[in-house]
């Protein structure tokens, strides 16, 4: 009987229990409808504060009407009142949490912009469990739900971050954005807007004198009356390609264009012919070190989103390939734009609206694989990336130091609405290790600067890394990335050539470059003036013996091939091959393997059809050091093969 009655007073309770504690439109009176009808009107028509008032006259006469509620959680979040908001939001939840599942969404939203990120992940992850139809939302929160862990995780686990403006005589109360360095960080190039109103984007430029950026002058030889911008500039700053858009002599909306220096005067600007550019868009491009691979943006046919990253190469007649995609693992359905590819040639950072980020459009990194592919990129994380967009990134030769541009607040020493900064690159994304090259070639009688070839070669794939000419003040300056050996040739007709040796695969410091001077010596002539019992030895820099042997080192055969094509052009030339060695073991044997070594390439070359009356060797021994025996690198210096000139 007891069990019964207790039976009976639950089933007596349930209508109390099953009441709704909160009251809809078609339930309110329709004065409290009215309100509500007015408040929407308000809303819709972007009013937050009126649309307020009538959402809060309706709740005086019904304090539990849900949909008022809602809108009104939804006008504080248009007003940007953020924080009673995401009450009023809760309040709903409490309510009924099911009545609409759009507001999880809403509160999402609302605790992502609060950095609330571990609630805004509940949140988004409950709104996306119940399958929502709106597949635009649907993929917002998505979206939204992958920032919001990235911000987490990015937000315990912050990079040191410290941007320093670059200061007034490159920042002023007007926009300035898009750096670009020479390799050796002594020239920059920047985009500025100037004029009034609407004003136009034009170059500017300036000179790193003893660490310090000088008064940036404009680019007057490229500038026109219309926008010039978003460029890229080589190594040793003679090829400027930049972005120009509705061009008479372009192709489609936005054009890639370029100009180059010669003898200090910039030339005209010439449209980059298809199928680089197309009646597409182009934009934002990037030169590879060594100038023969262009990186770019561009909404073409072919792109899987509105705008993709692609990459041409230049074919060995000078024009170039057809650009192809990137691929899937870097560009997505939405926007990726302004690809930097490093000196390094392996390491690439562009911007990804696509990606999981932390706003609209984040900093990522992704690095070629040994097969030649792309890894999936990085996000930069929080603070350099946040919920705002990051403007594009170049990174210096040295790898350490970064530069962009920015209009956040929150940085100190701001000039005006979009300052160029500096910072240095975190460990994690950083890129391999490049150093670089430059030199000045003269004629080693005269000191008249020599316009000279020049070529750089992997002297294990025996694959040429640059062929070039130094200018007309006899300069050039090359990059060189980490982990390979390479070989340097300087010729021009009648000179002998000057070779150099760069070891860069054994760990080491890259932040001191090479500078050269060399001097080329005039191949002597029978009728000259003056006659020569000798010249001057050449060092063969990359002949390489097996350690106590003379027997050479497969690398050496690219040398030795260049001066059996020396003498070849040159018959009437006629030369002796020292040999030297440090003063490690005794002074004969020393002699002996000096002298042994001389005859290896004096054999060499007889194998090679040189006439041996053409010919000679000497060994030296320790005799002659041009370095000290105290150190390896010294006794490296004096285990050297020379040849020189004789009559």
């Amino acid at each position: 009987m007891r069990l019964f009655i207790l039976f009976f007073l639950v089933l007596f309770a349930l209508p109390s229990f099953s009441q709704k504690s909160y009251t809809t439109t078609k339930e309110v009176p329709e004065k409290v409808k009215k309100y509500f009808n007015l408040g929407m009107e308000m809303l819709y028509g972007k009013r937050p504060e009126q649309a307020i008032r009538y959402f809060d006259k309706a709740l005086g006469v019904t304090p539990n009407f849900i949909d008022a509620k809602i809108f009104k959680a939804g006008a504080l979040t248009q007003m940007g009142d953020f924080e009673t908001a995401e009450i009023g939001f809760e309040e709903v939840l409490k309510l009924n949490a099911d009545y609409d599942t759009e507001v999880l969404y809403d509160i999402g939203m609302v605790e992502f912009k609060l950095e609330k990120y571990e609630e805004a992940i509940s949140h988004f992850k409950t709104y996306l469990d119940t399958n929502p139809k709106n597949e635009r939302r649907k993929s917002s929160a998505r979206d939204f739900y992958q920032r919001a862990q990235l911000m987490l995780e990015s937000a315990k686990n912050q990079v040191e971050f410290q941007p320093k403006n670059l200061g007034p005589n490159i920042n002023n109360a007007g926009d300035q954005y898009l750096p670009a360095l020479t390799a050796d960080g002594k020239k920059l190039i920047f985009s500025m807007v100037v004029g009034q109103a609407y004003g136009h984007e034009d170059f500017y430029q300036s000179e790193n004198i003893d660490g310090v950026w000088q008064r940036s002058n404009p680019l007057t030889a490229v500038n026109t009356p219309n926008s010039e911008g978003a460029h890229a500039i080589s190594a040793d700053g003679s090829f400027l390609v930049f972005t120009a858009c509705q061009r008479k002599t372009g192709f489609g909306s936005c054009d890639l264009f370029y100009a180059e220096l010669e003898c200090g005067v910039w030339s005209e600007v010439k449209v980059m012919d298809q199928p680089v550019s197309s009646g597409a868009w182009e934009s934002q491009p990037s030169l590879s070190a060594d100038g023969n691979t262009i990186y770019f943006a561009s909404d073409r046919s072919g792109s899987l989103g509105g705008k993709d990253l692609w990459v041409a190469y230049r074919n060995t007649d000078g024009t170039w390939s057809t650009p192809e995609n990137l691929g899937e693992t870097l560009n997505t359905k939405k926007d990726e734009k302004a690809p930097f590819i490093h000196p390094d040639g392996q390491t690439l950072y562009f911007l990804s609206a696509g990606h999981p980020g932390l706003g609209y459009e984040d900093i990522f990194i992704s690095r070629k694989q040994p097969d030649g592919s792309w890894g999936i990129p990085q996000n930069f994380g929080y603070p350099i990336n946040t919920e705002k967009s990051e403007g594009p990134i170049f990174v210096n030769l040295d790898g350490k130091t970064a530069y962009f541009s920015s209009n956040r607040t929150d940085f100190e020493e701001a000039k005006g609405k979009m300052d160029i900064y500096t910072f240095e690159l975190p460990e994690k994304f950083r890129p391999q290790p490049v150093t670089f090259v430059k030199a000045q070639v003269k004629d080693a009688n005269t000191a008249e600067n020599l316009v000279a070839k020049i070529e750089f070669i992997d002297l294990v794939s025996g694959k040429t890394h640059i062929l070039s000419e130094t200018d007309c003040n006899g300069e050039f300056l090359v990059t060189l990335p980490s982990g390979k050996n390479y070989l340097l040739n300087i010729s021009k007709e009648n000179y002998l050539f000057h070779s150099e040796n760069f070891e860069l695969t054994k760990e080491g410091s890259f932040e001191n470059p090479f500078h050269l001077n060399v001097e080329l010596a005039p191949i002597p002539v029978s009728n000259a003036a003056i006659e020569i019992t000798k010249s001057k030895p050449i060092i063969l820099k990359n002949v390489f013996f097996e350690t106590g042997s003379a027997e050479l080192k497969e690398a050496s055969l690219i040398e030795l091939t260049r001066l059996k094509n020396l003498l070849d052009t040159n018959p009437n030339l006629k030369i002796q091959i020292n040999g030297h060695t440090d003063n490690v073991g005794s002074e004969e044997d020393n002699l002996t393997l000096s002298e042994n070594r001389a005859k290896t390439v004096y054999n060499f070359l007889i194998k090679n059809q040189i006439e041996s009356e053409r010919l000679s060797f000497k060994g030296f021994g320790e005799n002659n050091p041009i370095d000290s025996n105290h150190s390896e690198k010294g006794r490296k210096n004096n285990r050297r093969t020379e040849f020189q000139v004789v009559q």
